[in-house]
């Protein structure tokens, strides 16, 4: 009995502490294992499968796993990157993404919002990602993707990028959401994503796709890298600050390499 008691102590042990390690969500049937990439791009590891969301040649792919799964949000270049898609697509490896995106690239898997589907036998719901207030640039309604998928009965978010529309207000159950922020014409500041995140409450958030400015420069690198007019960590802090008290963990994400 004293063995069974201390063998289910050390198992829950195990448990509580890989939940805690960098990158880790504890799901059925083992972790989730979160790895931001750069920008918008990230893997996700779960169960032997590998997602690669918005994967782009800027950032360092020498370590980025093949994928069984491949999600693409949107159509400019560092959201669908051709040859990163081809670097990291294992063979016959679907791809999901919108209609402008397929247009471009010539294969995959078009969603559209509000439509889901099973690839590689994961679940895969897409949500409108667009934008509300008139500016430059502008993300049109049923042009962008974010999306849902479950692993291990934990959803996770990408929300694309756009602004806190009702569709992700109306997302529920969510235990990580990978949020934009600092868009341009001051669109999802750091207080408004910090309220948007509110409407739908996932369990963790990321933040991702918040420097727009250096993000330009890594994929056109001519001369020094441009100074940091907007005080990215500033407002980082701000973000983190708006959402205390809300019973939403934070976890900062290495998504820009230092400068060469």
């Amino acid at each position: 009995m004293r063995l069974c008691i201390s063998m289910t102590a050390a198992l829950m042990s195990c448990v509580a502490l890989s939940a805690q390690l960098p990158g880790h969500i504890a799901a059925e049937g083992g972790d989730i294992v979160i790895t931001p990439v750069i920008h918008a791009s990230v893997q996700v590891e779960y169960d032997g499968q590998v997602i690669q969301v918005d994967p782009w040649s800027a950032g360092d792919l020498s370590r980025a796993k093949p994928a069984d799964l491949i999600l693409v949000t949107d159509d400019p270049g560092h959201h669908l990157d051709q040859a990163a898609i081809e670097q990291l697509r294992k063979p016959g490896a679907p791809v999901v993404l919108t209609a402008a995106a397929r247009e471009r690239f010539g294969d995959g898997s078009v969603l559209s919002n509000g439509q889901s589907g099973t690839f590689a036998g994961i679940r895969v719901e897409a949500v409108g990602a667009y934008d509300l207030t008139p500016g430059r640039p502008f993300h049109p309604k049923g042009e962008a993707n974010g999306y849902v998928i479950t692993l291990g009965s934990k959803r996770i978010f990408f929300s694309g990028v756009g602004e806190c529309v009702p569709e992700i207000q109306a997302l529920r159950d969510i235990d990580v959401a990978f949020m934009p922020m600092n868009l341009p014409v001051d669109r999802m500041r750091p207080r408004p994503v910090a309220e948007c995140v509110k409407t739908f409450r996932p369990k963790v958030v990321y933040l991702n796709h918040y420097n727009q400015t250096y993000a330009s420069w890594l994929g056109n690198q001519r001369g020094d890298p441009p100074p940091d007019a907007q005080n990215t960590p500033a407002t980082i802090e701000a973000f983190q600050a708006a959402i205390e008290g809300a019973s939403i963990e934070f976890r900062d994400g290495s998504w820009y390499p230092a400068a060469p």
